[in-house]
């Protein structure tokens, strides 16, 4: 198989080479110092198809291309420009060989054409030894057709500077290291398609190419880049030219897509465009490749505007200063009797005929697609900036006697980099040129139609993508279509997946204390941090505040004022008994006793001041259980001395023994310690075995964390509680028993009252402590305890404070003799 190949190759290069005459029109030819070679798609073969026999395609014998002559008229005026200039080659002129490239495995005559030496191609030749015809080329157009032929160059190192394959492949500096391109490569492009479908918010895109190696790695690049972008390829398909076009258009129809990417070369592209036309498939947006971006023919088709909107992608520059004159000179130097020459001579010259070429207008040439111009114009001017290198020239002469050879210029244009008609021209690593991409909007209502930039495209010095929406008349009522598997959600809505493809979803809120982030993952309700919240639906978590009553608070200052006061008065009614000590009222009122009385009320103030600031260990366990066990200490003294007055005045006259024991062994100051140790014990058991602990309250409010003191277990805690409110009980029973008692010795009244609103107060601080979570609960609780000393304080100690400063008539012997009297007689009578 391989022989019988090698065998059709060499016979079709023998067979165009040995029998070509000496004749060679100007177009395809040009002597020089250094030759270049071309391969222009003069024409076009719509459908090859299998030879069995060995001869070469002539291409003459297919479709004419009139761009394809262009692009041949393009690289002779490059030619001619550079040959004219007295700076870059200043005494060395450029020549060329041009063949036309039809097909894409039987053009092979034209490539060993280029590589021979004398008519005979050595592969064994040493590079420094080898100079085969040409030194460089450009050309072909199209990546299977380079990817076909490039081997023949790259082995030995022979520039392949291209004007129109765009294969990513291609720029493997492993396989193909003489390859050099002049437009981007299909990855910027893929790009630059991708930037214009996020834009405008479309996901759902149609991506449709021919079964070459131009769509096949379009259609690679784009499934890959893609990724992570929120787009869904949601048809593709690889044509060929008899493919059912209006089946593949009516499937992309049915599944609602608008926006629709035709990756493809012109004959394919012309195809899928007739075939929408025909099957009046409208309103749609068609994303043009840079192949046919600028197609001449496809605008002026009738009924083309139907269709929707057709935008395009194309080099930013495509004017050359001068080539419209070049061609109005050469045409005019063209007569009919030269073209009569050529078709005599057809038969003897391979690939360097054309019929249609000498028929074609100025106008017409000029009029063809610009979209690969600037390519070609620039690959020429490479190759005579790299051979300027490699014959060290200046502005007046070059080197002649140095021999450029084609892996020296390789080198140099690796490093060029050079201002061509206001562009830059230079290469990367891999020798890509710098990417400067324009978007064109398709005007088919105007005759001729007109391509009118509406955007931008650059990655030099940095990716800059811009687009005038104002330009772009849509089909839609102006507005931008909709091309989406799903409408968006709303704000604070995730996305729920229907389906295959991601793009296609339903909505769904997210939850309280959850949000959704369209750049993180529109799929996903995240939930907030533990400092955090957020109401349902949104897209971001806010501070909770961190909430406790602080000292700077009103609130707070009320209450450490109001405590700061009550201990002064404390202190000073502590002050006026001692001094008052041996007076009637303080011995009434129970000597000694007050002031344990009082200093135990004082103490029980000083908690008060813990249950400001940030909560600690240390607070949370001082500020109730210094009040707890204080306040049960002057309780159990005011029960105390309740009983006492009944004892003196009821149970001595009627238990006489049991009354004269309590006397001897001061049973008043025993049932007081023994109170006071079971009640330290009991606290102590509430600190040590299930204490109070600072936390953090996230749940109650969902904007706000409450720093509490947390009772652990309530039973330590209850048990704690009953004793101090038991021992208010007995108080309150000996009060009352004693309420018809002399009016010096009478406390059932203020005992009464202080006790009912000590346990009014604490009632009510429980009932909002177990209904109402916040941080005036914690208020309430230093409220609470303030009210129950003052219950005390003013019920019990301030009327004999008064007593004692303003009716001291009333604090003396005598007084309390006459009311002890009165109470006797009064008991006499009963």
């Amino acid at each position: 198989m391989i022989l019988s190949s090698l065998y059709i190759l060499l016979l079709g290069f023998t067979n165009c080479f040995f029998f070509k005459i000496s004749w060679s029109a100007s177009d395809f030819s040009l002597e020089g110092d250094y030759l270049l070679g071309g391969l222009f798609p003069l024409h076009e073969i719509e459908k090859e198809t299998t030879l069995f026999s060995a001869e070469t395609t002539e291409c003459f014998r297919y479709i004419s291309s009139k761009s394809g002559y262009r692009m041949l008229q393009v690289m002779r005026f490059a030619v001619e420009e550079i040959n004219n200039s007295t700076t870059l080659l200043p005494n060395v002129s450029l020549g060329y060989e041009i063949f036309d490239y039809c097909s894409n495995t039987k053009n092979f005559n034209s490539a060993l054409r280029f590589i021979s030496k004398n008519g005979s191609v050595k592969p064994k030749e040493k590079l420094n030894n080898y100079q085969p015809k040409v030194i460089a080329l450009t050309g072909p157009y199209g990546s299977t057709r380079t990817m076909t032929i490039a081997p023949l160059f790259t082995t030995d190192l022979i520039p392949l500077v291209n004007y129109g394959a765009t294969s990513y492949a291609l720029s493997s500096k492993l396989n193909y290291p003489s390859f050099v391109r002049t437009v981007p490569s299909n990855k910027d492009m893929i790009e630059m398609i991708i930037h214009i479908i996020r834009w405008f918010g479309w996901n759902w895109v149609a991506f449709i190419g021919s079964q070459d190696d131009y769509s096949s790695d379009g259609l690679k690049l784009f499934n890959e880049y893609i990724n992570n972008t929120g787009i869904c390829l949601a048809y593709q398909e690889g044509l060929s030219l008899n493919a059912n076009y209006s089946l593949m258009l009516k499937k992309i129809d049915r599944l609602n897509i608008n926006v629709i990417v035709v990756f493809a070369v012109p004959q394919y592209a012309s195809k899928i465009i007739k075939a929408a036309i025909a099957n009046n498939i409208e309103d749609k947006v068609w994303i043009a490749s840079h192949a046919w971006a600028l197609n001449q023919q496809l605008p002026r088709e009738p009924g083309i505007e139907k269709i929707g909107t057709v935008i395009g992608i194309t080099d930013r520059l495509l004017s050359l200063p001068g080539f419209n004159e070049f061609v109005y000179k050469a045409r005019a130097t063209t007569d009919v009797g030269h073209d009569v020459a050529e078709g005599e001579v057809k038969s003897k010259t391979c690939n360097q005929v054309c019929h249609y070429c000498s028929l074609l207008t100025a106008e017409e040439i000029i009029n063809e697609n610009p979209s690969l111009s600037f390519g070609i114009y620039a690959a020429i001017y490479t190759i005579a900036h790299a051979l300027h290198k490699v014959l060290q020239c200046d502005i007046i002469e070059c080197q002649k006697n140095t021999m450029a050879k084609p892996y020296m210029l390789l080198g140099e244009i690796k490093k060029l980099d050079f201002i061509l008609n206001g562009r830059q021209v230079k290469y990367d690593d891999n020798y890509d040129p710098s990417i400067s991409y324009k978007v064109v909007l398709w005007h088919t209502d105007v005759n001729p139609p007109q391509f009118e930039m509406v955007g931008t495209y650059d990655k030099h010095p940095e990716i800059t993508f811009t687009m005038d929406n104002s330009l772009l008349p849509w089909h839609n009522n102006g507005s931008v279509p909709f091309s989406n598997c799903s409408v968006e959600c709303k704000v604070g809505d995730s996305r729920q997946t229907e389906g295959f493809h991601n793009c296609c979803f339903t909505c769904k809120k997210c939850p309280t204390n959850s949000y959704v982030d369209f750049s993180r993952d529109p799929y996903t309700c995240f939930p907030c941090a533990e400092g955090e919240w957020s109401d349902e639906g949104s897209t971001a978590c806010k501070t909770r505040s961190v909430v406790y009553p602080q000292f700077t608070e009103i609130l707070s200052i009320i209450v450490m004022v109001s405590a700061a006061c009550l201990i002064i008065l404390l202190i000073a009614i502590f002050c006026l008994f001692a001094y008052n000590y041996d007076t009637p009222v303080v011995k009434s009122a129970g000597g000694s006793m007050c002031f344990l009385m009082l200093t135990s009320l004082i103490l029980s103030s000083i908690s008060v001041f813990f249950f400001f600031g940030k909560p600690t260990f240390v607070f949370c366990l001082l500020r109730n259980a210094i009040f707890e066990y204080f306040f049960t200490v002057c309780i159990s003294c005011l029960t105390v001395r309740s009983f006492q007055i009944i004892s003196v005045f009821k149970m001595a006259t009627q238990f006489p023994k049991v009354y004269s024991l309590w006397v001897k062994h001061n049973g008043q100051w025993l049932f007081i310690a023994f109170v006071s140790f079971i009640h330290l014990i009991s606290c102590v058991i509430w600190m040590t075995v299930n204490p109070v602990k600072a936390i953090a309250d996230s749940w109650t409010f969902k904007d706000q964390i409450i720093l509490i003191c947390e009772m652990e277990n309530t039973i330590t805690l209850t048990i704690v509680m009953f004793i101090s409110w038991f021992m208010g009980f007995l108080c309150l029973l000996f009060s009352y028993m004693g309420r018809d008692l002399p009016k010096n010795y009478n406390e059932a009244k203020s005992i009464t009252f202080s006790l009912i609103l000590y346990y009014l107060t604490w009632i009510a601080y429980f009932t909002a402590y177990l209904s109402v979570k916040s941080k005036y609960i914690v208020i309430l609780n230093a409220v609470a305890q303030v009210s129950s000393i003052n219950g005390i304080l003013f019920s019990y100690f301030i009327p004999k404070s008064y007593i004692i400063i303003f009716q001291p008539q009333k604090n003396t012997p005598a007084y309390f003799q006459t009311s002890i009297q009165n109470y006797t007689q009064t008991i006499s009578r009963t």
